[in-house]
C-alpha cells in the first residue's frame, strides 16, 4: 500500500515538472515567434510596401493549390454530382434576330475598339471603303498611315484609330489642352474618349510616351477633304413649334455626339445662362465632385428628358415646374470638365438620342 501511494507521489510530481516543461517550452516558442515578426514586420516597413504584391501573390496563389488539393475530397462528398465542365453542352447565342421577311438574320455585336487596330489591306479595298467599314473618316486614315492620293496595295498593314480624329504619341511639356490646340480640337473631348488614361484623373495629367486619340483632331498644316464645321448655335429661347426643342444656350458645339459621348457640348467662355429646351418638371438640381458635376435633369412627361450638366449655378429646384426657355442655371466647369461648356443630353424612353436631331 505504501508503495502504490509512492508511486502516485511521483506521477503527480512528473505531471507536474512536464507540464511545466511544456508551458516554459510554448512561453518561449511565443516570445521568439513575437521577436520574428518585430523584425518582419520591421523589414516590411522599410521598403514601404514594396513586398506588399509579392505577398499577395504569393497567398493567393497558395489558396489556388489549396483549393486544387482540396477540390477532389469536397466533390467525393457528393457522389453522383460530379460535373466534367468539358461535356456540358452550350447553346448557340444569337443576340437578336428578325423575321419580317420570312428568314432568320443573325446580327453579331461588334466589340468596341479600345484603341489602335491594325487591318490587312485586302483585294478591292479602297481608303473609302475601309473608312466606311470601320465608322471614320477617311482623312483618319490618311493621316494615321502617312498615305498620299489614297495608294494602297494588297497585303499592306494599315492603323484603324478606334474613332476619327488623330492619335498623339505624349511628349515632355504636353497637356490635354495643348495637345487639343494642336489637332484644332477640344480638351474636353479628349477627356471623354473613354479610353484615354491619366497619371492624375483630377488635373488630368498624362505620361510622356503614352498614346492618346484626339477625336476629331486635324492634322497640322494638313488639307482637309472632309471639313468638320463646328456649328454656332441661334440663339437660346427662341420658342418654336409645340413639342420641339430649343437650344438650351449659345456658343460653339465643341464636341458631338458619339457612342462614348451620349450628348453634345456647347463651349462659351462668356458663361451664358442656360435654358430648358422644353416644358417640364425638375427631377434632380444638385452637384458631384465627378462626373455631371453641377447639373438638371427635367422631365417634359411625353418619354423625353434632358440632362444639363456643369453647371456654375442651378436657380431651379426638385419638382419645380419649367416653362420652355425658363433658366436654369449658369454655365460652368464643374465635374469632370476641362473648360466652361454645357453638356446636354436628350434621351426619349430611357434611349440616348442625339440631341442635334431634335434641336434642328
Amino acid at each position: 500500500m505504501e508503495d502504490i501511494l509512492v508511486f502516485v507521489d511521483e506521477l503527480k510530481h512528473f505531471f507536474f515538472d512536464f507540464g511545466n516543461y511544456i508551458f516554459k517550452k510554448f512561453h518561449i516558442s511565443l516570445i521568439r515567434f513575437e521577436e520574428g515578426k518585430g523584425i518582419f514586420v520591421t523589414a516590411l516597413y522599410k521598403q514601404r510596401g514594396k513586398l506588399s504584391r509579392k505577398l499577395i501573390h504569393t497567398g493567393m496563389a497558395g489558396l489556388a493549390g489549396l483549393g486544387v488539393v482540396i477540390a477532389p475530397v469536397i466533390a467525393q462528398e457528393f457522389p453522383g454530382k460530379s460535373v466534367n465542365p468539358w461535356e456540358i453542352e452550350t447553346p448557340p447565342q444569337v443576340l437578336s434576330a428578325t423575321t419580317e421577311t420570312g428568314e432568320i438574320e443573325t446580327l453579331v455585336s461588334e466589340k468596341v475598339r479600345d484603341g489602335i487596330k491594325e487591318y490587312k489591306v485586302e483585294e478591292g479595298d479602297t481608303v473609302a471603303s475601309i473608312a466606311k467599314k470601320f465608322g471614320i473618316d477617311e482623312d483618319t486614315i490618311r493621316w494615321q498611315n502617312n498615305l498620299s492620293r489614297d495608294k494602297i496595295k494588297i497585303g499592306q498593314t494599315l492603323q484603324i484609330l478606334p474613332v476619327s480624329g488623330m492619335a498623339h504619341k505624349v511628349a515632355k511639356g504636353d497637356t490635354v489642352y495643348s495637345i487639343a490646340k494642336k489637332y484644332d480640337s477640344s480638351p474636353q473631348a479628349i477627356v471623354d474618349f473613354p479610353f484615354n488614361s491619366f497619371s492624375n484623373d483630377e488635373t488630368f495629367e498624362l505620361a510622356i510616351g503614352q498614346i492618346v486619340i484626339v477625336p476629331d483632331g486635324v492634322k497640322p498644316k494638313e488639307a482637309v477633304t472632309s471639313p468638320r464645321i463646328r456649328q454656332i448655335t441661334p440663339d437660346a429661347g427662341v420658342v418654336v413649334a409645340s413639342g420641339q426643342f430649343v437650344w438650351p444656350t449659345q456658343g460653339t458645339i465643341s464636341q458631338n455626339f458619339a457612342w462614348y459621348h451620349p450628348g453634345t457640348d456647347i463651349a462659351n467662355r462668356g458663361l451664358p445662362n442656360v435654358l430648358a429646351a422644353d416644358s417640364g418638371k425638375v427631377t434632380y438640381a444638385g452637384c458631384l465632385t465627378y462626373g455631371y458635376g453641377c447639373h438638371v435633369r427635367i422631365d417634359h412627361n411625353n418619354g423625353y428628358t434632358t440632362l444639363y450638366a456643369h453647371l456654375s449655378q442651378i436657380y431651379v429646384k426638385v419638382g419645380q415646374s419649367i416653362a420652355r426657355g425658363s433658366s436654369l442655371g449658369k454655365m460652368g466647369s464643374t465635374g469632370r470638365s476641362t473648360g466652361p461648356h454645357l453638356h446636354f443630353e436628350v434621351a426619349k424612353n430611357g434611349v440616348k438620342l442625339n440631341p442635334l436631331s431634335i434641336l434642328r
